[in-house]
């Protein structure tokens, strides 16, 4: 049961680092870009 808990919070602590790697790398800039042009493409307006 220790082992689980373990790999939970290694697991997210993982998932937390990569995260925050990304948004100091701009990323979330990119996704948001890319997020945008897929919504405007689905409407018809883009």
């Amino acid at each position: 049961m220790k082992s689980e808990k373990a790999t939970q919070i290694l697991l997210l602590a993982a998932g937390m680092l990569f995260f925050l790697a990304g948004i100091f790398r701009g990323e979330s800039a990119v996704v948001l870009s890319k997020a945008i042009k897929i919504c405007m493409e689905c409407v018809g307006i883009g």
